[in-house]
């Protein structure tokens, strides 16, 4: 872990060094990390899924018949 974000965690206000934690703290470190990284990476699909139907709807309104005026 060289990148000075990644040698500490901040948990309730307080910092550890995550060197210093137990092997198992370190893994549920590691876990959480992983799980961020996948929540970050789902958000980024659900927007781009949300473009992609937004684009569909407004390309099905131009398809649908035009209501004539009165």
């Amino acid at each position: 872990m060289a990148d000075e974000k990644k040698q500490t965690i901040t948990i309730d206000g307080t910092e550890y060094n995550v060197a210093d934690l137990s092997e198992n703290a370190q893994n549920q470190v590691l876990n959480l990390r992983v799980t961020d990284a996948e929540i970050e990476k789902l958000k980024q699909q659900l927007a781009i899924h949300q473009t992609a139907r937004t684009a569909y709807a407004r390309a099905l309104q131009e398809e649908l018949p035009k209501k004539e005026v009165h």
